[in-house]
Formats: structure tokens, C-alpha cells, sequence
């Protein structure tokens, strides 16, 4: 089963806020009142006018992202986080095999990272998104780690997190769904 995220996580209410003027941003609900933006190619071009670029090698520690993050779009993470942490978050797994990577700004500058792992053979919180998550200030709860936790397991891919926040579904919804079918049981 394959897995493919590139997406701006931050609070829900910051986000709004910031992309409220944007045709092209699409936000996906999340858990402790977070929420994901699928950052596409449409909404890479609406934000900085140019076409997104994206690297032909395969990402690594010293090129993190598959999209790369140009002065202009960067810009906009920093501005974004002078209200509150702001992550850019890549992952992309297929066969058991793959990537993720993530960085932070806060207070108008980049504050972590990017960081990158195509192991994931460490300490699940020692993952880059896992990391960038408790930066933004994700709590530990019942779910294994702060990807799970903020149910950013629920789609697989970017496009899903498109389809998931057009029809306005929480990150509860599965459960929701599965508490549902239970009942009817």
C-alpha cells in the first residue's frame, strides 16, 4: 500500500485565516483543533506565481523534499508563522519502502529542521513528521504517535486530503464510521 503527503500542518484557525483569499487551498480537519493543507501544484503556483519545481533526483538529507521549497513559498511559511508553528510536511512510501521529511518555522523563521529519514528504523517520535508535530505542539494521546494522534493516517495520499476537506469530513470520520456500523450490528 502506497502513501503520498505534501501538506502545510499548523492550527486550524491560523490557517483559515491565512488562506481564506486563496482559490486553490483546500483545508483538511485534523484532530486538537489542527489542520492540514494539501499544498498541490495549483496552490504552489496561486501562491507564488510561478510554476512549483520539483527535484529530479530521489530526496535526501541534503535536498529533504521532493517540492522544492523556493524563496517565494517559503516566504509565505515564514509569514504564516509569525501567529503560531507552521510545518511543511513530505512523505511518500511505496512497498515498504520511501521518505519523510519535515521542517518548522516559527516567529517568521525557519525553527526546525527540514529533517529527513528514508529509514524510519529509529524511535517513531525521532521520525521527521513525528518531530515536526510535537514542534507544533501536538499533544500524546491515545494513538500511537502525533502522526496518528492528529489522524494524519486517515488518506493516503495528497489528493485524498483534497477529497476529505472539500467534503468537510473531520479526522474522526473512519471512527465515526466504524462506531456507526457497530451500532447497526
Amino acid at each position: 500500500m502506497s502513501y503520498q503527503l505534501s501538506a502545510v500542518v499548523a492550527d486550524a484557525e491560523l490557517l483559515r485565516e491565512e488562506t481564506r483569499e486563496l482559490d486553490h487551498a483546500v483545508l483538511g480537519q485534523l484532530r486538537q483543533d489542527f489542520a492540514l493543507l494539501p499544498v498541490t501544484p495549483q496552490l504552489a503556483l496561486e501562491l507564488t506565481g510561478t510554476p512549483p519545481d520539483y527535484t529530479a533526483d530521489e530526496p535526501g538529507p541534503e535536498q529533504p523534499f521532493t517540492l522544492v521549497l523556493s524563496p517565494t513559498l517559503t516566504e509565505f511559511l515564514a509569514r504564516w508563522s509569525r501567529r503560531g508553528p507552521v510545518a511543511y510536511v513530505e512523505a511518500e512510501f511505496a512497498g515498504g519502502t520511501g521518505h519523510q521529511a519535515a521542517a518548522v518555522w516559527l516567529n517568521g523563521a525557519l525553527a526546525w529542521g527540514p529533517r529527513f529519514d528514508a529509514a524510519l528504523d529509529g524511535p517513531r517520535l525521532d521520525w521527521p513528521i513525528n518531530g515536526a508535530l510535537v514542534e507544533l505542539g501536538v499533544e500524546p494521546g491515545r494513538w500511537i504517535d502525533p502522526f496518528a494522534e492528529l489522524g494524519l493516517h486517515v488518506e493516503r495520499s495528497t489528493e485524498g486530503w483534497l477529497a476529505h476537506g472539500r467534503r468537510g469530513l473531520s479526522a474522526d470520520y473512519w471512527d465515526e464510521l466504524a462506531d456507526e456500523w457497530e451500532a447497526r450490528q
